[in-house]
């Protein structure tokens, strides 16, 4: 086993070149959620090209798709994404915040490095295969808008994620650690309010559609009293914003719109959370008698942690170590640390400490309720800077994202072999899986009249593309 491991760390580190081409491109072409056509167009082309069985167009979204490849073996899942965030972008050869454009996306998140982690990882274990060395196959998911939570439960809904024997993620982060950890289940949902405008010194003869949007935010106000606490990095929250209120002071506004999302602990919590936020749209609908449209966006469930694939990915993090940085990169993040006032932190970290922890909404939670998963926190950015900011734009669009991306392949190949080489190992990761559901089957969150929101970000992409990123 340990032969087959040495070689896929070896086939990556001679064909890296390749996938950090890649990623530079999609760091160098970010797009938003549900709009990522350039990103997803290469890495779907490429993968053609590579041998794979792609099929594009997945679960009615045009930035979606799914690669196949091998017919013997436990099926092992990898997760690939590559959405942008808005205003992020960022002059990566620049310590202080410094736009390439005012008001463009850019990785914050690092996409363009969990573009070719996973697919990287799985080139090496292709190259295992072909070689007749290792009995596996092979399906990696390009799940588009992961910053809005969309992709994967569409994905999970279509049942695209059945037959799964596990799956195996990563994202970069300001530490390294195997990823036995817990996230809450979510919802993102917005109400649109008609009323009827009226001239300012005439009111009464108006229904106003703001007033209801307020209103219910108030409401909200008071349900958060009511809500279950959540733990330590799994709180419950919920935020709202007001996206349209339009018009003038002179005019009773006819049209706004309430935005909300909502974080709870358990799927069933968030069902009857987001019940609640109904009911609220639909009595001071009642109440200003206007009308309220619901647009809801997604809703994931929670993560369910594996400890029996998270111990296996943390004895193949301690086998291939963590990242390590280049002078410069260390020289660089203690510069940006004085300059936050944030105590210096030296990059290149020793593994975090194995622990059942909490992480962020990530709709990857939605693979954990069909097969053992593990998303793997590798280190990117320098500790206590918090994220989705232009410093992680910075850190994925240089030489300190091709050490992380070169190092996360390397630890998702190595599971991957020694899971593949161990049927019993991964049965009891499915067991496991089993006791902690309970019970408890999937069942997706919205109805099949729920599509995904193709359409968001449209008019604001469309202020930043270029003619390479054409759909």
């Amino acid at each position: 086993m340990e032969q087959k491991k040495k070689q896929a760390i070896r086939w990556i580190e001679e064909n890296q070149t390749q996938f950090f081409q890649i990623s530079d491109a999609i760091w160098e072409h970010p797009e938003l959620s549900m709009q990522e056509y350039f990103a997803s167009n290469l890495l779907a082309n490429f993968l053609t090209d590579a041998g794979y069985q792609v099929e594009r167009n997945v679960a009615g979204m045009p930035t979606a798709f799914i690669a196949s490849y091998g017919s013997k073996g436990p099926v092992i899942g990898f997760s690939c994404e590559y959405d942008a965030l808005p205003t992020l972008s960022q002059d990566k050869d620049k310590s202080h915040r410094c736009s390439l454009k005012e008001g463009a996306p850019g990785h914050g998140c690092g996409h363009n490095l969990m573009s070719i982690g996973g697919i990287m990882a799985a080139a090496a274990l292709k190259s295992l295969i072909d070689a007749g060395r290792l009995k596996a196959r092979l399906k990696i998911f390009g799940t588009p808008a992961e910053e809005l939570c969309i992709g994967k439960p569409f994905l999970a809904r279509e049942g695209y994620f059945r037959g799964v024997d596990c799956v195996l993620d990563w994202h970069p982060m300001a530490y390294s650690k195997a990823g036995y950890n817990e996230s809450t289940a979510y919802f993102n949902c917005k109400y649109h309010f008609k009323g009827a405008t009226a001239h300012g010194n005439a009111p009464w003869f108006g229904k106003s559609a703001l007033d209801a949007a307020m209103l219910m935010g108030n409401a909200l106000e008071f349900l958060r009293e009511h809500l279950l606490p959540g733990t330590p990095g799994g709180e419950t929250t919920l935020n709202y914003t007001f996206e349209n209120v339009g018009g003038t002071p002179n005019v009773v506004p006819e049209k706004a719109t309430l935005w909300c999302i909502g974080r709870m602990g358990t799927a069933e919590e968030i069902k009857e959370l987001k019940r609640r936020v109904d009911n609220c749209a639909d009595g001071i609908s009642l109440a200003t008698e206007t009308a309220v449209t619901k647009e809801l966006i997604t809703m994931i469930h929670e993560k369910i942690p594996n400890e029996t694939i998270s111990r296996t990915m943390l004895r193949n993090f301690e086998y291939v170590g963590t990242p390590v940085f280049s002078e410069e990169d260390q020289k660089t993040a203690v510069q940006i640390q004085h300059e936050h006032g944030v105590p210096v932190i030296p990059m290149g970290r020793e593994l975090a400490p194995f622990a059942c922890t909490k992480m962020p909404v990530n709709d990857s939670s939605e693979y954990s309720w069909f097969a053992p998963m593990d998303t793997a926190m590798v280190e990117l950015v320098p500790d206590g800077l918090g994220w989705h900011n232009w410093v992680v734009t910075k850190f994925a669009g240089g030489n300190a994202g091709r050490v992380t991306a070169s190092l996360a392949a390397k630890l998702l190949a190595c599971t991957a072999v020694e899971l593949a080489e161990n049927p019993p190992l991964l049965q009891q990761a499915k067991d496991e899986l089993k006791t902690r559901l309970n019970g408890r089957v999937y069942q997706p969150l919205f109805d099949e009249s729920i599509l995904p929101a193709t359409d968001a970000n449209y008019a604001e992409m469309e202020k930043f593309r270029t003619p390479e990123m054409q759909p």
